[in-house]
């Protein structure tokens, strides 16, 4: 596990996160109402992005050209500081939006926290349950595409992967695609018109229990409750850049 990989994944994947919870949320939508402000993260040496609020919605989009707040980091070590709570940070751009930063930005990412990581006996309830699962699928997926393009092994893994979508999904709940393309991968977090291979979990709890830990994925294929198809070591590829995901993840 490396830093810089560490830090594409807490931008793209975790903060960008930010982009679901806004549409599934109630508080946090609410929290986002009537709000026109963007929220530019430039680390050194690694990602660069914008977090854009606007029209009810949260959006992340490459560079911080537009964004009205800047958080510069000096290395992907600060910036991961920032996600875990030891490093504060302070911004070269925007100063007179800092309120927004202080409470609606913070508060934002405390929700996204209990969705992420919830509570001893919130996954009882079968709403938040649905919601933190479908944020951690999103969640995957993105960190998918973070490995595949930073870390060591998971560009080995790219390496060998043909072209082509591969589709994620649960079966009645959410569907994304990692595209492939001259072993680059993108994640995008909606259903894919046309894909090559798939992995489809059977449903929510199955899908948790992968998500956790608590259950094998090639097991999980061989008692069916885990459907793989089309391009075979297409999905054995994404499979082996999703064991990765769990590393930085844990």
């Amino acid at each position: 596990m490396d830093e810089k990989t560490l830090a594409y994944i807490n931008l793209y994947a975790v903060l960008g996160s930010l982009q679901k919870l806004c549409a599934l949320d109630d508080e946090a939508k609410r929290l986002i109402e009537g709000v026109d402000v963007s929220v530019g993260i430039a680390v050194k040496g690694g990602p660069e992005a914008t977090l854009v609020f606007k029209d009810g919605k949260c959006t992340l989009t490459e560079g911080t050209e537009n964004c009205t707040i800047k958080l510069p980091f000096s290395s992907p070590k600060k910036f991961n500081g920032m996600i875990d709570g030891t490093v504060t940070p302070f911004p070269s751009k925007g100063f007179t939006k800092i309120g927004f930063l202080l409470k609606t930005f913070t508060k934002l990412t405390d929700i996204l926290t209990s969705y992420l990581r919830p509570a001893e006996g919130a996954l009882d309830d079968p709403r938040f349950f649905e919601v933190s699962t479908t944020l951690m699928f999103y969640l995957i997926v993105a960190a998918i595409a973070q490995v595949g393009n930073v870390d060591k092994i998971g560009r080995f893994s790219a390496s060998n992967t043909v072209d082509g979508n591969v589709k994620l999904a649960i079966e009645g709940g959410p569907s994304a695609y990692v595209k492939v393309e001259n072993h680059h991968l993108t994640a995008v977090l909606e259903e894919p018109e046309e894909f090559m291979s798939y992995m489809v979990f059977g449903d929510m709890h199955i899908a948790r229990d992968l998500f956790d830990g608590n259950v094998n994925a090639i097991a999980s294929v061989g008692a069916g409750k885990i459907r793989i198809g089309g391009m075979i070591l297409q999905v054995d590829n994404v499979n082996r850049m999703l064991d990765r995901v769990a590393l930085y993840l844990s």
